[in-house]
């Protein structure tokens, strides 16, 4: 199957109370992104780093919000989250594959939270790892 173009968002909804990115495309899907997951996922280089292995760990994100979102032309979204991350720009199909893959980057996340010995919810911290067990999860 050749794709043309990447799915056009057709429906954006921010629903504050339940922190969640609610996006409808062309192609039929919607989905139901939490801030949470759009927030350690972040396409910047503070987050991904400059390359393979220089990702940075991202904790204490469940009850972060995205205070302001700005439209960038026609192909992307830049959310300003609560604690003062902005810098990363979501595009279109970045936000599909988000939603396509969900499931296996939210576990991708715990297991890498658990490898590193690291607590959901502990506060983000430059080096030193946190004393976390297993963190509750909510899936």
């Amino acid at each position: 199957m050749t794709r043309q173009s990447a799915p056009q968002p057709t429906a954006l909804t921010l629903h504050q109370q339940s922190r969640v990115l609610e996006i409808g495309f062309d192609d039929g899907n919607v989905f139901r992104l939490p801030f949470e997951l759009m927030r350690v996922y972040s396409p910047s280089a503070e987050v991904r780093g400059h390359g393979p292995g220089q990702e940075v760990l991202q904790t204490g994100k469940r009850q972060v919000d995205i205070v302001d979102l700005q439209l960038v032309g026609h192909y992307a979204i830049q959310p300003v989250f609560s604690d003062g991350h902005d810098s990363g720009l979501y595009t279109w199909e970045m936000l599909h594959d988000l939603g396509l893959r969900q499931q296996a980057l939210w576990q991708d996340y715990l297991d890498r939270l658990t490898a590193a010995g690291a607590d959901r919810d502990a506060p983000m911290q430059s080096a030193a790892p946190a004393g976390g067990g297993c963190a509750s999860h909510g899936h």
